[in-house]
């Protein structure tokens, strides 16, 4: 029988002092468990907290786990890729029929730092705090071959940046709706206003500093290829076309990536519906 959430875990997400050092969902041993957690992230400065999902079975006893790091949009939740993503139930599946490995998922709350250096040193914390925490409290990976990485909106736009960044890191990279237009974002995206691309107002100078295209030359230049899988809603007008671009160029230099684009917009029903395609192509580098 499948874990069952407490619908209460989503707002604790969303306030620190609510959340105890670690707190786990109640349900069967035989089941997958998900566990909220906290830890004191010393690039914040203060408490971070980040969901976890275990799959069935697992044993901190037998053996690193592979473990994929999901990054959540603009000011959205971590806990919605379980209670609107339905993750749990679609990874559950996908292992129970052998179609991806048992894997550990980890998912950080990310507010709307985009998952750069900023307002808060996010990016750093990420690397240097979470990664730390995750590796020391679970049986997971450490290596190349063992770790992935993804997003949707912004979170796909933090997922390319630390896969290009990093490509000794992580084997493979899931791509949902990710806001990472190649020129600047448009007036109605959120990162013209969120504070963190300009000290006062949106600095299209920062923008392209940090969005993918600054990283290109560099990721080519390194040995390592990440298999990307990018995907969005065909009524997400302009992040379908940005998906495609990056998808083309990605192919054009010769490095693997899949591309799916369905009916829907810029919202939860699309990621849901890509999330088995995603998981099966983004973790089946893994060994």
């Amino acid at each position: 029988m499948r874990r069952l959430l407490r619908s209460a875990f989503a707002p604790l997400l969303l306030t620190c002092a609510a959340l105890a050092a670690a707190t786990t969902v109640a349900a069967p041993a035989a089941a997958s468990t998900l566990t909220v957690r906290m830890f004191h992230a010393e690039a914040l400065n203060r408490d971070w907290p980040y969901v976890v999902y275990l799959p069935t079975g697992y044993r901190a006893d037998q053996g690193r786990y592979p473990v994929l790091y999901l990054l959540h949009g603009n000011n959205d939740d971590a806990m919605n890729w379980i209670t609107q993503g339905q993750l749990q139930a679609t990874a559950d599946a996908l292992i129970a029929r052998h179609e991806i490995p048992p894997v550990v998922i980890v998912m950080p709350q990310g507010g709307t730092d985009w998952y750069v250096d900023r307002k808060e040193k996010m990016e750093t914390a990420f690397f240097d705090d979470l990664l730390l925490e995750v590796e020391s409290q679970f049986a997971v990976s450490q290596e190349r071959d063992g770790r992935a990485i993804g997003g949707f909106s912004m979170g796909g736009f933090g997922a390319l940046r630390y896969t290009m960044e990093h490509p000794d890191m992580f084997c493979g990279a899931l791509l949902l709706s990710p806001a990472i237009y190649s020129g600047d974002p448009p007036p109605a995206s959120s990162a013209r206003r969120v504070g963190v691309f300009g000290e006062h107002q949106f600095d299209s100078h920062v923008w392209r500093a940090l969005n993918y295209p600054a990283l290109w030359n560099a990721y080519f230049a390194q040995p390592r290829r990440v298999p990307f899988f990018i995907a969005a809603g065909d009524d997400d007008l302009v992040i379908q076309a940005e998906s495609s671009l990056l998808y083309t160029r990605l192919r054009e230099a010769g490095n693997p990536a899949a591309l799916r684009i369905i009916d829907g917009g810029h919202v939860w029903a699309v990621w849901r519906d890509l999330l088995p395609a995603a998981l099966k192509y983004t973790l089946a580098c893994m060994r």
